[in-house]
């Protein structure tokens, strides 16, 4: 499954649109909300915070947090994401990052620690689709087949038009051989709803390789490999289905 699971709304992790920041911090924030993250960290490591209320360094943290990890310096965002956790942050911002905390749990194979981060947010009634599409992902890691199908279906009953949910649960359907047709309906739907996703376009290629339809397969898997020809699962679903060398 080709990022499966990081192709979500970035607003739902990372609240960039519910707050107003502190005026100390407000270069750095404009600066992530335009996906420059990093001068965005050299602005939040530069503020001095010597006179910072203990709220503004907890949303300091928050956004230093959040830029680590962006960056993929997973082990330097955890270390500021567990501090807006135990500072019993606002609500929602804890929700984010026990998010954000679970995907980068998810990423570097602490897959039981990824579960706590969720079932915390699930214990107090914090359910979403983003929520559900990540127990799937995690249950999908574990090759818990079963389990990853039911929470994807928890996400679809929240969000009937989920596009990860749609093609995740169509990607296991169709790999797993449990329910091909069905697989291919899951598959279309989120290829109509994001046509030029390579990861959708793979899926419903390999699906449909898997209902046995090889020229489908071929043109479907052709798009997604010419929107991103370096992805070794596209390449890899590519050559079993054509048999060419790339």
């Amino acid at each position: 499954m080709t990022a499966q699971w990081s192709d979500t709304d970035e607003s739902e992790v990372s609240g960039e649109k519910e707050y107003r920041p502190s005026d100390k911090i407000q270069k750095g924030v404009k600066l992530y909300n335009a996906r420059n993250w990093d001068n965005a960290l050299i602005e939040f490591l530069s503020v001095n915070t010597q006179n910072f209320t203990s709220e503004e360094k907890i949303e300091l943290a928050y956004y230093l947090g959040l830029c680590y990890a962006k960056l993929d310096r997973f082990e330097e965002a955890l270390s500021y994401l567990e501090q807006v956790v135990t500072a019993n942050a606002d609500f929602l911002r804890v929700f984010q990052c026990r998010m954000t905390l679970a995907y980068i749990y998810v990423l570097t194979d602490r897959v039981k620690m990824a579960e706590y981060e969720l079932k915390r947010l699930q214990d107090i009634g914090l359910e979403s689709p983003l929520l559900f599409n990540t127990l799937a992902y995690s249950a999908w890691i574990q090759k818990q087949y079963a389990n990853a199908i039911d929470f994807y279906e928890k996400a679809l009953e929240i969000d009937s038009e989920n596009a990860t949910a749609l093609n995740s649960m169509g990607y296991i359907l169709a790999d797993t051989g449990m329910d091909v047709m069905r697989a291919l309906r899951f598959c279309r739907k989120a290829v109509d709803s994001r046509p030029e996703n390579p990861a959708y376009l793979d899926s419903l290629g390999w699906a449909y390789y898997k209902s046995g339809d090889t020229l489908e397969a071929r043109t479907w898997l052709r798009r997604a490999l010419d929107i991103s020809p370096n992805e070794p699962e596209i390449q890899k679903h590519f050559k079993i289905v054509t048999g060419d060398k790339l």
